[in-house]
C-alpha cells in the first residue's frame, strides 16, 4: 500500500472520488495528506468529513514558489508520502517537488492532450467547435500539462454541446478512469508512460 498525497484547489469532486475508492478497498493507498492552495475550498471539507489531515496555505504569504514549496514538502515528508495526485490543482509544480518525487507525481486533465492544455480545457473545445474531447491522466514534468501520457478517454461533443453537459460527462469518466490507473501505478513499477488509450462515445 503508498502513502498518498492528493493536491486540490476547489471543490475537489476528483478528491471525493479517490477518497470513496479507497474506503471501498477498490484502490489500495493511503491518503496521508490533502494539499490545498485555497483555504476555503470545499476539498478541505471534505477532507475533514473523512478525517484525512490537511495542509492549506496561501502562495502570496510566501516570497517564492520554492519557498511554499519546500513548506509542502516538509509536510510531504512528515505524512511520509510517497506518491502525489494531482486533482484540479491549479499550479505548476515546481522544481522543488519534481526533483523529490520524479516520476511519482501524476495529473488528470479534461482534455485529450496536446489538445486544448491549460485552464479552461473545457471552455476552450466548446470555442474551437472541437468534436471531441476527453480525459488524460500522465506524468508531471516541469511545463504546462506536457508530462507522458498514461491513459485517455475521448468523448464526441453534441452539436448542442454546453459547458454543463460537458463536464458533466467528463467528470463521469474522470471519477472511473482516474482510480482505476492509479490502481495500476500503486501497484507496478513504472516502467515509462502507457499511452494506454481508451475510446468512450457518450
Amino acid at each position: 500500500m503508498k502513502n498518498i498525497a492528493v493536491f486540490a484547489s476547489g471543490n475537489g469532486s476528483n478528491f471525493q472520488a479517490i477518497i470513496d475508492v479507497v474506503a471501498s478497498g477498490e484502490l489500495d493507498a493511503d491518503i496521508r495528506l490533502l494539499v490545498c492552495d485555497q483555504p476555503f475550498a470545499y476539498a478541505v471539507q471534505r477532507a475533514a468529513a473523512a478525517r484525512i489531515p490537511s495542509f492549506t496555505f496561501h502562495p502570496k504569504d510566501f516570497p517564492s514558489k520554492e519557498e511554499y514549496e519546500k513548506e509542502i514538502l516538509l509536510q510531504l515528508k512528515q505524512s511520509g508520502v510517497e506518491f502525489i495526485v494531482l486533482a484540479g490543482y491549479m499550479r505548476l509544480i515546481g522544481s522543488t517537488l519534481l526533483r523529490e518525487y520524479q516520476g511519482r507525481i501524476v495529473n488528470i486533465h479534461p482534455s485529450l492532450l496536446p489538445d486544448f492544455p491549460g485552464k479552461d480545457a473545457i471552455g476552450q473545445a466548446l470555442e474551437a467547435k472541437s468534436k471531441w474531447s476527453g480525459v488524460t491522466i500522465h506524468y508531471v514534468d516541469e511545463g504546462m500539462d506536457t508530462g507522458p501520457i498514461i491513459a485517455q478517454e475521448r468523448i464526441r461533443l453534441d452539436e448542442n454541446e454546453t459547458r454543463a453537459s460537458l463536464q458533466q460527462k467528463i467528470q463521469t469518466i474522470e471519477h472511473m478512469l482516474y482510480p482505476s490507473v492509479l490502481q495500476m501505478l500503486l501497484t507496478t513499477t513504472r516502467g515509462g508512460a502507457t499511452n494506454d488509450e481508451k475510446t468512450s462515445t457518450y
